[in-house]
């Protein structure tokens, strides 16, 4: 047990300080000032440095070795410091501080190119990250596939073929059910004035009901949503737009959903390596089912209604039901954020392939503009209007996430599954529902995936969750369900 003790001891110093790396990102996002942003990088690297030398120690090595694991928990710790350490190994510190630094200056340089629409004032970044991130890949790849290589990060065990595959398996029904549903009559949306005051008080109480504990979070404001930290220390963020108040509500309950996985992990793994969520492919399955299966449902539409009327008074639909439908809307647009259950894939699938072709060597930075809009014209119909509709919209390229936007899509494949199971095992769901309470649904998730933390693989947490293995059947089989109802054909 000595070699064990003095391994997890180590660690738990170095998710430590991870943590605090966190929160470095966190603040840069919600409350850092302007001008600090050359010298977060400064930090931002000196922390990734101090963080990869702890990695890839020799003793690490050692106490692998001789570590042996008092039961099937600490069999799991050993697995996953085993995984970091190797993967750390490879990489060499130099390269790991280059990419923690200039991807901390890259955001502000992305967030400038956003708010410009400038994407020639970004792709000389851009093309730097995909450079580092090319030969990151290629160190912990040792020959095999680049891409596969950055998938491994966010998504143990998955493959780019695979996902491919299920994807594949997904387009054919989704690009017919969004046909059938944009050639049908569309549904009033939701007109008027949510001051953004209003807005967050609101978003607090979501967060509330679906099991958020605010003594050991927060909420902020963010240009682009997320959710941060682990444990005792785990914050959200959102935004509002006074003309439209679902950008709101829904970014609320989405990152509830990745916060109240991490606050609900066992407490014994606090500060572990299994102290965190199983993947990001997972952690996409908590926030989905909370804002889709669960939030945009109809009963707990039909809560919502009346929520927000006595909020903001009218808000130009007539009853639950029309309200239910303004919140399904199919419907065009840009923004994946923004997107209905039915399209929101398709968006993932989309950079999915352009990512793939990025870290391949395939399209180079110059040329994914152009890519991007083509491709996005010809899978939607319509042209980008604008880069921070198109390329420029989101954070994660500029921050180096290659491999992580088709977690996105597994996620709700994930979520699919946990859904029927979750409806087979709660059956009075919308009686609770109807009232604003998910709490029924929130318990399960917590019994069933969130306290496991990282100890079990991906794909047998979700199969030990739902009685069978992960498949799309059931997202589909949901997806046609829910919008054949509301787009009759």
């Amino acid at each position: 047990m000595g070699a064990y003790d003095d391994l997890l001891g180590y660690d738990r110093d170095t998710q430590a300080l991870a943590q605090v790396a966190g929160r470095l990102a966190w603040d840069q996002e919600t409350v850092m000032p302007r001008g600090a942003a050359a010298q977060r990088a400064e930090e931002t690297g000196a922390m990734e440095a101090v963080l990869h030398a702890r990695r890839t120690d020799p003793r690490v090595g050692d106490w692998l070795t001789a570590a042996k694991a008092p039961d099937a928990a600490g069999d799991a710790q050993l697995r996953e410091i085993r995984r970091a350490h190797d993967r750390a190994r490879k990489v060499p510190a130099d390269l790991a501080t280059a990419l923690a630094r200039l991807t901390s200056r890259a955001q502000g340089i992305w967030a400038e190119a956003r708010a410009a629409d400038d994407f020639a004032g970004f792709a000389p970044t851009l093309g730097e990250v995909v450079r580092l991130r090319r030969e990151e890949a290629a160190a912990l790849a040792e020959g095999g596939d680049l891409y596969d290589a950055l998938l491994d990060d966010y998504e143990p065990g998955a493959t780019a073929a695979e996902l491919a595959a299920i994807f594949d398996e997904m387009r054919p029904g989704l690009v017919a059910l969004r046909k059938r549903a944009l050639e049908a009559p569309a549904p009033e949306p939701v007109r008027g004035t949510f001051p953004a005051g209003a807005q967050l008080d609101l978003a607090r109480d979501l967060a509330a009901r679906f099991g958020y504990d605010t003594a050991r979070g927060r909420l902020d404001i963010a240009v682009h949503p997320f959710s941060s930290g682990s444990g005792d220390d785990v914050r959200i963020t959102t935004r509002t737009a006074t003309d439209d108040p679902f950008n709101c509500i829904y970014s609320t309950i989405h990152e509830t959903g990745h916060a109240t996985y991490e606050q609900g992990v066992d407490p014994a793994f606090r500060l572990t390596a299994l102290g965190r969520g199983a993947s990001m492919g997972v952690h996409e399955s908590q926030s989905r089912i909370c804002e889709n299966q669960l939030g945009r449902s109809r009963a707990f539409c039909h809560w919502l209604y009346a929520e927000l009327r006595a909020r903001f008074g009218d808000i130009g639909v007539a009853d639950e039901e029309a309200f239910y439908a303004a919140v399904n809307r199919v419907h065009r647009g840009y923004i994946r954020t923004e997107a209905d259950e039915v399209q929101y894939n398709l968006h993932i699938m989309l950079r999915f392939d352009l990512e793939r072709a990025l870290i391949a060597g395939d399209l180079e930075v110059g040329d994914l503009e152009a890519a991007w809009n083509d491709r996005f014209e010809a899978d939607f119909g319509y042209p980008v209007d604008r880069p921070a509709n198109g390329v420029l919209q989101d954070v994660h390229w500029s921050v180096g996430l290659f491999g992580y936007f088709p977690t996105y899509a597994l996620g709700n494949v994930y979520a699919g599954c946990l859904y029927r199971a979750l409806r087979r095992e709660v059956p009075d769901l919308d009686d609770h529902l109807l009232r604003g309470d998910p709490e029924p649904a929130t318990v399960w998730l917590r019994k069933n995936v969130h306290r496991f933390g990282a100890r079990d693989l991906p794909r047998d947490l979700i199969t030990r969750a739902c009685g069978e293995e992960p498949s799309a059947g059931p997202l589909l089989t949901y997806l046609e369900e829910k919008f054949g109802a509301l787009y009759p054909g």
